[in-house]
Order: structure tokens, then C-alpha cells, then sequence
């Protein structure tokens, strides 16, 4: 089987120029099948308080609704993604900026929740593997803004961890995927305070208990879930760490390796 690398890159990274420099280039030099899926950034809020567009978060989650729909759309899919793009061109990689609405890559559903209404954001139905491996095998390097579609018409925001997770494991029956989650931690910390502390393994038990401990909490809960799920549904391997450590990550030489 061919490898493939499905790579997710957090806000926080987006944000700094000379750390998502430094992983674009680790990205760059990767061998072989590479999906960059990555987060928004601060940038839409950014936008959305000069527009005088009230911002909602529950649980972390950004509330989509019609307002919000078209800021986080101009700025994931627009002026990130693109920005992104231009910058694996300049590292000699024929890099493609796409969303879940092009060649209808990724079909998803408005997110229904007993209580709380989050607008238009969407929870996935459906990835499309023969789209998504007639582009990679084009020798197209992909970059994933977080939007879906639902095949009404209808973007809908969708969480990045949960559209990498996604790809990696519908393309698990096709490629030896490896899954990473870049963000702005060392990997999996037992103190939050201390980038010595990480976690060099961590298998489900463990994640249970420091669950239950309070120890792993609010954003890392939704990213382990995603790595588990990955995982059991045969992904070959998922590392959580530090962005600009990519190289590292790659290797397993840094960050948190999840087992099963």
C-alpha cells in the first residue's frame, strides 16, 4: 500500500507566520500522498468583531449562524487556504487549496443537538475516496480549508479535527494512512504548564483515567476522541504534537503516539 499523511494544523498555528512557515516546509518536503487539513485561526474572529458580528462559542465550538457563515467562508476557505497554497507553491509543491463542497469531497448534515441550536455547522456524512484518490494520484498535494457541504446548496462550518479524522480513515482502505495532529503543545501533557511532561505513549485506559482526573481536558478531549475513532477504524498510526516539530512528529521522535 501506498503512504499517505494526513496532516491537521491547528488555529494557533495559522496565526503565527514563522511557525506555520516552519511546518509548511516540513509538509513541503514530505514524500508521497500528503492531505493538509487546517483550522481557522483568530483571523475570522478578527473580522467578524470589525463587521460588528457577535461571535458565540459552546464547548470551544464556534455558533455558524447566517453572518458568521459568510466570514468563516471568505476566511477558511478564501484568504487562509489560499495564503497557505501560495506559500507550498513557492516550496515547489503542486499544492491544490480545496473545501469539502469541491468535486463534492465531503457531504455533511446542519448538526442537529437537543438544546443547543449551532447554526450552519455541520457534522459529516460522507467522504468521497474516489474523488479524493483521483486528485492524490495526480501527485496533488491537497490543502482542506474546514467546510462542507450538504448537497443542497448549503456550507456548512465543520470542526478540522473531525474532517481529518474523517479523510484519514475513508482512506485507510486504500493507503497505509498516517494521521497527525499539529497544534501548539508538546503532545499529550500531564501538566498543562509543563512541555517536559509529555506523554511519550498513551493508549485508551490511560486516556480514561486522566479523563476522569480532569487532567486531560476541554480542546484535547474532541482531538483524542477523533484519534481513537481513527485508529479503530484502521488508521495506521496517530501522533499529537507540537506543529513546527512536524519533521519530528513524522519520524516519531516528538509528540504523543495513541495506541489502542
Amino acid at each position: 500500500m501506498e503512504k499517505l499523511y494526513v496532516i491537521k494544523i491547528g488555529g494557533n498555528i495559522v496565526d503565527d507566520p514563522t511557525v506555520l512557515t516552519a511546518c509548511l516546509k516540513a509538509f513541503a518536503a514530505l514524500e508521497g500522498h500528503a492531505i493538509l487539513v487546517h483550522g481557522g485561526g483568530k483571523l475570522a474572529t478578527q473580522l467578524a468583531n470589525q463587521l460588528g458580528v457577535k461571535q458565540q462559542l459552546i464547548e470551544g465550538r464556534r455558533v455558524t449562524d447566517a453572518e458568521t457563515l459568510k466570514i468563516v467562508t471568505m476566511v477558511y476557505g478564501g484568504l487562509i487556504n489560499k495564503s497557505i497554497v501560495a506559500q507550498l507553491q513557492a516550496e515547489g509543491v503542486p499544492a491544490l487549496g480545496i473545501t469539502g463542497a469541491d468535486a463534492n469531497l465531503i457531504k455533511a448534515h446542519k448538526r442537529v443537538h437537543p438544546t443547543v441550536d449551532y447554526g450552519f455547522v455541520g457534522d459529516i456524512d460522507e467522504v468521497n475516496e474516489n474523488a479524493f484518490i483521483d486528485l492524490l494520484q495526480k501527485g496533488t498535494k491537497l490543502v482542506m480549508a474546514p467546510l462542507t457541504h450538504d448537497g443542497k446548496g448549503q456550507i456548512l462550518n465543520t470542526n478540522a479535527d473531525t474532517i481529518a479524522q474523517s479523510i484519514a480513515t475513508a482512506l485507510s482502505k486504500h493507503y497505509d494512512v498516517h494521521l497527525i495532529y499539529g497544534f501548539e503543545k508538546e503532545g499529550v501533557l500531564l501538566n498543562v504548564q509543563d512541555p517536559a511532561s509529555v506523554l511519550g505513549k498513551m493508549n485508551f485506559e490511560k486516556y480514561q483515567q486522566l479523563k476522569s482526573q480532569n487532567i486531560i481536558v476541554e480542546g484535547m478531549l474532541p482531538k483524542l476522541d477523533n484519534a481513537f475513532k481513527a485508529l479503530e477504524q484502521g488508521v495506521h498510526s496517530v501522533i499529537i504534537g507540537k506543529g513546527e516539530k512536524l519533521n519530528e512528529l513524522i519520524q516519531g521522535t516528538a509528540g504523543t503516539t495513541i495506541q489502542i
